[in-house]
């Protein structure tokens, strides 16, 4: 097997390196980790973390042949670029792939979303800052249904971002979103040249609809990107946080799933990366943890096929309640919510 052009003789194991699977970015020419990390959890979104563990977290990642690493302004509101950035210091940057995103920045309602040009280039040489890096792999916008409309993502965002990429503060541009319509939408309209998408829980076992889009992608040379295989915790046993937006009779049907493999003896999570790292055409999954025990346990679901009593289960599971759910979704409801929040805000200071 050969070895990616990320391994760096003399700092990886080669023999870590060559078994994890590696997969092309669409028309990048980066060939990509089936695992990769996403470092939401470094800006202590879900708990509190400990910077000495993530900063252990990142160097265990990349020694362990995961070559791509998503981060975003969002995530902590800078902290996980800053944490990330300090666990890439003694890592070689010929090591890793970067991407992270512009246009959701702040917790307050009026200050959440901006894709205007101007604070798109100027969040590109933020998050430079805080990595300590002098180029980033991918920059992509983030989350680009909250736009005020698609418009403003095609005039002003990637016209940006354009210029970042000519300047050589990135090397490709990406989107990023929950719907997946709005990609194809993007696609068609922009005159900037889009090489990838990132999207998620559309690539689960509750929710697989990202396969009925596969075929586009690949005809336009575009590499993909899925997050979250659990769907947000949907499919662990601690269930979803109270925030997530899903409709009450998915989490309903997802609850009953985690409680039959339980009864099993059997850990849901560990099926539903499976199912997702099974997925053809997808050329990584990110995973995140600040958590080295976490970590390295997903790193391991990439070498250790599931037992017979596990792939039974799976296959139980998606029969009794995944099918029925018809990979339904809960487009809209958090842009809509955000909307009535900010129409509200500004109904008040009128």
């Amino acid at each position: 097997m050969n070895l990616p052009g990320t391994f760096v003789k003399g700092w990886h194991n080669a023999d870590d390196v060559m078994k994890m699977k590696y997969n092309a970015l669409g028309a990048t020419g980066m060939d990509v980790s089936l695992l990769s990390f996403g470092a939401s959890s470094l800006g202590s979104v879900f708990h509190e973390t400990d910077e000495e563990e993530c900063i252990k977290v990142v160097e265990k990642v990349v020694k362990s042949g995961i070559n791509l690493i998503d981060v975003a302004p969002w995530y902590g509101h800078g902290k996980a670029e800053t944490v990330l950035g300090k666990g890439l210091k003694n890592i070689p940057r010929e090591a890793y792939y970067l991407t992270t995103k512009v246009g959701r920045y702040l917790p307050e309602v009026s200050e959440t979303f901006d894709f205007s040009a101007e604070r798109t280039l100027r969040s590109v040489d933020e998050s430079l800052e805080r990595l300590g890096l002098t180029y980033i792999d991918v920059i992509q916008v983030h989350d680009m249904e909250f736009a005020p409309s698609l418009d403003i993502i095609i005039n002003e965002t990637l016209p940006a971002l354009q210029k970042a990429k000519d300047s050589g503060k990135a090397r490709f541009i990406g989107i990023t979103g929950y719907p997946l319509g709005n990609f194809k939408e993007i696609l068609e309209r922009s005159t900037v040249k889009i090489d990838t998408i990132l999207t998620y829980c559309h690539g689960s076992m509750n929710d697989n609809s990202l396969q009925e889009h596969i075929g586009y992608f690949k005809s336009k040379g575009v590499g993909v990107i899925n997050a979250s295989p659990v769907s947000m915790g949907l499919l662990s046993d601690r269930g979803p946080p109270a925030w997530h937006p899903a409709l009450p009779h998915i989490k309903e049907q997802c609850a009953k799933a985690a409680a039959y493999c339980k009864e099993k003896k059997v850990d849901i999570s560990r099926l539903a990366l499976h199912f997702t790292l099974a997925q053809p055409n997808v050329a990584t999954t990110l995973v995140s943890s600040s958590k080295l025990a976490n970590i390295t346990k997903n790193i391991e679901s990439v070498y250790t096929h599931l037992s017979d009593m596990e792939q039974k289960t799976l296959d139980e599971v998606m029969e009794k309640f995944m099918k029925p759910l018809n990979n339904q979704h809960w487009e809209n409801v958090e842009v809509d919510a955000y909307w009535k929040q900010l129409n509200a805000l500004k109904d008040g200071t009128t």
